[in-house]
């Protein structure tokens, strides 16, 4: 690999979201379609899963809670009367409970489906990721230490706040988590730093949550993704400029 190559982590963040976001999509639509959906409506269907899934990777841990700044972050684009709504459809269904300060945590029975949601997870990627083991494994050390690394900038005393970001991370990984669940959880939670990351430059430059899905592509656009770019680099300085091209080669190797 070409030991001269440039590749700044504020470029490296703008190739690498659409190659996370292909790779998690794929591996989420793999578990709905490889037995998630048929185990969520043994619950009683998305309006009793729904969040559980999104937010598993903090409901899923030991006293595991999302609180209300985080829930409003990671729902930022969403309608939050019926966000709510959809919240209480869960605390009737029995897998959610809500806590008196706005937050909610899952119920036993919401552990259950989470417990089970994370072998089908194990399943299905085994399945989509055949054959690429060392490729697995390569991308769950990188986007190991990406994580590592957010979480500590994270705590720099001059960091911008990344709500949704805190409300996922860090991801829970059970002891004997399969290298396919790891890969999918770190590389989904991830994405919330720059769904911060974007927030944070809209806000910037004047738009809401609603206006800026509407805006056009066009100039002011394209200084939103760029500005997004910038705030969303900070991790990827702990990985050098090779260490960069190889990840992006293998998200792309990797079917889905």
């Amino acid at each position: 690999m070409n030991s001269g190559v440039d590749l700044p982590p504020h470029r490296f963040a703008g190739l690498v979201a659409p190659a996370v976001e292909r790779t998690f999509v794929a591996g989420m639509l793999a578990g709905r379609d490889g037995g998630g959906a048929e185990l969520s409506q043994r619950y009683g269907g998305p309006t009793a899963t729904g969040f559980l899934v999104e937010f598993r990777t903090r409901l899923a841990a030991p006293g595991g809670v999302v609180d209300g700044a985080g829930f409003a972050a990671v729902t930022r684009h969403r309608d939050p009367a019926t966000c709510q709504r959809v919240l209480d459809k869960h605390v009737a269904h029995g897998t959610i409970t809500r806590r008196p300060d706005g937050g909610f945590a899952a119920t036993e029975r919401g552990t259950d489906f989470l417990t089970e949601m994370y072998q089908v997870h194990g399943e299905v990627t085994e399945e989509l990721w055949a054959g690429h083991d060392a490729r697995v494994l390569r991308l769950v050390e990188a986007f190991g230490r990406l994580l590592a690394y957010a979480l500590l900038l994270a705590e720099e005393p001059d960091a911008e706040p990344g709500p949704a970001f805190a409300a996922m991370a860090p991801p829970y990984e059970p002891d004997g988590a399969p290298p396919g669940v790891l890969l999918l959880n770190r590389l989904g939670t991830l994405r919330y730093r720059r769904a911060d990351a974007h927030a944070a430059a809209w806000t910037a430059a004047g738009h809401t949550a609603t206006s800026v899905t509407e805006l056009p592509e066009g100039p002011e656009r394209r200084a939103i993704d760029l500005e997004t770019d910038r705030r969303a680099a900070g991790p990827y300085a702990v990985l050098s400029a090779e260490e960069r091209l190889a990840v992006l080669a293998d998200l792309a190797a990797l079917p889905g």
